[in-house]
């Protein structure tokens, strides 16, 4: 039997590449959402967990995946750290432990981010969850000589409110709103390398978080905050995001050119929120033009 294909084109700059999709299969994703990224990270462990923050009585993990032959003594890798979404209120490491295994695999020191939730009875707002993926960056560039890394080429990744946690770590000035007091400050947060996907990015009316946030939405809205001096980027985002539309996105990437920054956007044709979780091929896709990202930066080789 003949079958007739939708198009679906993703686009980076002026490239872009084009995959064909049955479109039965297309409309049973669509009315039938299945995180098939899920059962791959089950089966995933990292190689260990290393706390980089207490808060209370709780530690705060990074959730670390070694290259094969990893040897900390003597190696200064460069490293990939990965944030989950959740949008500030759920989520868990594990949601990206298939990237950061991706990332191992390609000689990289992968992390997955624990950070804290929202939580009124303990206090713990998003302006915290800000503070962790600081921290965390802070941490790895302080201990670098002891996990085998090179504090200079030290990458950020998230998706959704995670994006949005990576984001803080780079457009946020220091200041107590956005810096553990425990935080050595003359260790810089500022990443060497970002690529949100699917960023929280516009905490306005007009994008995500700010019923969430409150009155102050605008000291977290990194749309808001846009400056020169930024660390190259690829924001990553589909059309057809309802949740963190992509005007938002877009409009960032202007603003940080005209700012001088080495910022990109790659986009994806339609496509729901979160739109590389549900379809291995679209994830494979996505992560085609990560490394591709991460190669031209000398942070891969492979």
């Amino acid at each position: 039997m003949k079958l007739n294909y939708r198009w679906v084109v993703f686009c980076l700059c002026e490239f872009s590449v084009s995959v064909a999709v049955c479109p039965d299969t297309f409309a049973q994703s669509q009315a039938r959402p299945t995180r098939v990224l899920e059962p791959l990270a089950a089966k995933l462990e990292p190689s260990r967990k290393v706390v980089y923050k207490s808060w209370g009585p709780r530690d705060l993990e990074l959730h670390v995946f070694e290259p094969e032959g990893h040897d900390a003594a003597t190696d200064r890798r460069p490293c990939f750290l990965i944030i989950h979404g959740g949008g500030w209120t759920g989520g868990q490491p594990r949601k990206f432990y298939t990237i950061a295994d991706h990332y191992a695999k390609k000689g990289m020191l992968a992390i997955s981010l624990q950070y804290r939730l929202i939580d009124a009875k303990a206090g713990v707002t998003v302006f915290d969850c800000v503070k962790d993926g600081r921290s965390a960056v802070r941490w790895l560039r302080a201990h670098a000589r002891m996990l085998g890394i090179d504090s200079k080429r030290i990458a950020v990744s998230g998706g959704s409110a995670g994006g949005h946690v990576a984001l803080g770590t780079a457009v946020f000035e220091n200041s107590p709103a956005v810096d553990e007091s425990t935080d050595n400050l003359s260790v810089s947060c500022v990443p060497d390398l970002l690529i949100p996907l699917n960023p929280v990015i516009d905490t306005s009316a007009n994008g995500y978080g700010q019923g969430k946030i409150g009155e102050r939405w605008q000291a977290l809205s990194p749309l808001h905050h846009v400056k020169r001096g930024l660390p190259p980027m690829l924001i990553c985002h589909s059309t057809g995001d309802t949740v963190t539309p992509y005007v938002g996105a877009a409009r960032f990437v202007e603003l940080s050119k005209a700012a001088g920054n080495d910022c990109q956007i790659f986009t994806f044709e339609g496509g729901r929120h979160g739109w590389f979780i549900f379809n291995l091929d679209h994830y494979a896709a996505l992560l085609r033009v990560m490394d591709d990202y991460l190669k031209k930066h000398n942070f891969i080789s492979q």
